[in-house]
């Protein structure tokens, strides 16, 4: 299966490769939390999907990671300068599965489109408002660690 999307950033393939490394994979996409960078171009995250090793490599036009200890073999690639749209970054992920379930497939939409927003708000210097509020979808929910509600700012009517 094939996931796109398409972020409107010009940028070369050389300042592409040089702003997004291991240690920036949370910054541009939100399903990721960097937890152990190993040797070279390799780093284990935590991710949506569980904890995965993660390599980096540099090809034509821009990136390609690949997380080998995948059971779906996913792979992504950053790319500019070349088709299907030269003049933007194209993020194109795969995996080797011809279907999914369908709260999988969502969630591999959603993380190209986490790229797509990080892309543009890091390279772009968009203020893409969407990227603020990136829930993981419903599916996904109970995989994420619960999140502390914030502190009152005021005690409850009728306590002090």
């Amino acid at each position: 299966m094939e996931f796109f999307a398409v972020a409107h950033v010009l940028i070369s393939p050389e300042d592409l490769r040089a702003r997004i490394t291991l240690a920036s994979l949370p910054d541009y996409c939100e399903s990721f939390a960097l937890v152990d960078c190993l040797a070279g171009e390799s780093c284990e995250v935590e991710s949506v999907w569980g904890r995965f090793q993660v390599v980096r490599q540099e090809i034509t036009g821009g990136l390609r990671f690949t997380m080998p200890t995948c059971p779906n073999c996913f792979a992504w690639t950053i790319t500019t300068g070349l088709p299907p749209d030269p003049g933007k970054v194209v993020v194109h992920g795969t995996i080797n599965r011809r279907d999914h379930e369908a709260w999988f497939i969502e969630s591999m939409e959603e993380f190209v489109q986490q790229w797509r927003a990080g892309l543009e708000h890091l390279i772009g210097g968009r203020d893409d408002p969407s990227r603020r509020k990136v829930e993981p979808c419903p599916c996904l929910a109970a995989l994420m660690p619960a999140k502390p509600p914030p502190p009152a700012a005021f005690p409850p009517p009728g306590k002090k």
